[in-house]
């Protein structure tokens, strides 16, 4: 009889137990576990490319699908390479002579590049090419020209020389040996890109780093905005002075500290005013971007650098979902309207926010 109580009471037992697990655990939250994030690393497009996921993965295949389609970008895009893959190799020969059919990534990018062209009036110029090589600033050759050979290209950079044909997705530049160079602009359409196959494959929470143009897709597992480290201009790479926190969006930064030369104690930097032929000088260090599109993003930190403070200011603001952070040399921080400091904090005493 004892037994036969017991029995019912232990049977009752699983009964109940088991009503609370399939019916009640629908609205208990059970802490998840945390997922180890994976990163794989490769080099291209002239710089460090790194992809992080923080999805669990079936397979890694996803990497070798995004890597893959930055080498399709850059085979392209390429001015640094002896390539006949390359499409702006092709256009580049061909100035002054005939129009060149272009794949549709091609063609988009030429769009892109001339539309913010002429947003700033020229100061971002994609035929800036002619300069671009007296310099050869970040190669084994650079070294600075002549005011003349400077003088005798010049004529050369001019984006409205750049004719665009939409409907047969076919360019022609209007000048012997004008150069179309996509590098201030085409590492941040291969962002863009890559988070099109991530996504596509189910990635929701990632970040892609194309040699600190920064593209991110969702938040952080934890449903936390990603927090980004802004470069400190005056220190080596990985030292921060600031801290920026995205969702779903893009940052990147152009500045005097990352590519440069110093010559009789002067710096001589990369970042070329199409007006005069020489590096810019106009206090600026260093201009952020945070947009939704890294493609943007890109050609709007060199286009507003080139700008400057007042004027560059003046285009973000008029520009939709569109912030900037701009640095100068005496370490004054200014930052667009739309950045709250919930999204944006100094962490080093000596850069003052104004």
């Amino acid at each position: 009889m004892y037994r036969k109580r017991l029995f019912h009471t232990l049977l009752l037992l699983i009964i109940i137990i088991s009503l609370i697990i399939t019916g009640c655990t629908k609205n208990i939250k059970l802490p998840q576990e945390e997922i180890t994030p994976t990163a794989k690393t490769t080099f291209l497009m002239g710089t460090l490319v790194k992809i992080t996921i923080y999805d669990e993965l079936k397979n890694d295949s996803v990497f070798d699908k995004a890597f893959n389609r930055i080498q399709e970008i850059e085979d392209k895009m390429t001015i640094n390479k002896d390539s006949e893959i390359s499409e702006i190799i092709r256009l580049n020969k061909t100035a002054g002579k005939d129009f060149t059919p272009l794949s549709p990534d091609t063609f988009y990018v030429l769009e892109k590049g001339k539309y913010y062209s002429e947003l700033s009036d020229g100061q971002f110029d994609i035929t800036i090419g002619p300069i671009v090589k007296l310099w050869n600033i970040d190669t084994e050759n650079v070294h600075i020209p002549q005011d003349t050979e400077i003088k005798t290209k010049l004529p050369l950079v001019n984006y409205r020389n750049l004719e665009l044909d939409k409907d047969q997705k076919q360019a022609k530049l209007l000048k012997s040996n004008m150069i179309v160079d996509l590098g201030a602009i085409a590492k941040g359409y291969a962002a863009d890109e890559v988070a099109k196959i991530l996504t596509s494959n189910g990635i929701k929470n990632a970040i892609i780093n194309l040699g600190g143009n920064i593209l991110t897709i969702g938040v952080k597992p934890d449903g936390s905005p990603w927090r980004l480290g802004l470069q400190d201009p005056f220190e080596p790479r990985g030292d921060y002075m600031g801290v920026v926190k995205l969702a779903d969006q893009a940052l990147v930064s152009s500045g005097t500290y990352e590519k440069y030369f110093e010559q009789n104690g002067k710096r001589y930097h990369h970042i070329i005013d199409p007006q005069t032929g020489y590096p810019a000088e106009n206090n600026l260090i260093s201009v952020s971007i945070i947009t939704k599109e890294s493609i943007d993003a890109d050609a709007l930190s060199t286009s507003i650098f080139l700008l400057g403070l007042d004027k560059g200011m003046e285009i973000i603001e008029d520009l939709p979902n569109t912030e900037a952070i701009f640095i100068t040399y005496d370490k004054k921080v200014y930052v667009s309207q739309g950045i709250t400091k919930e999204q944006f904090e100094i962490t080093k005493p000596e850069f003052q926010l104004q």
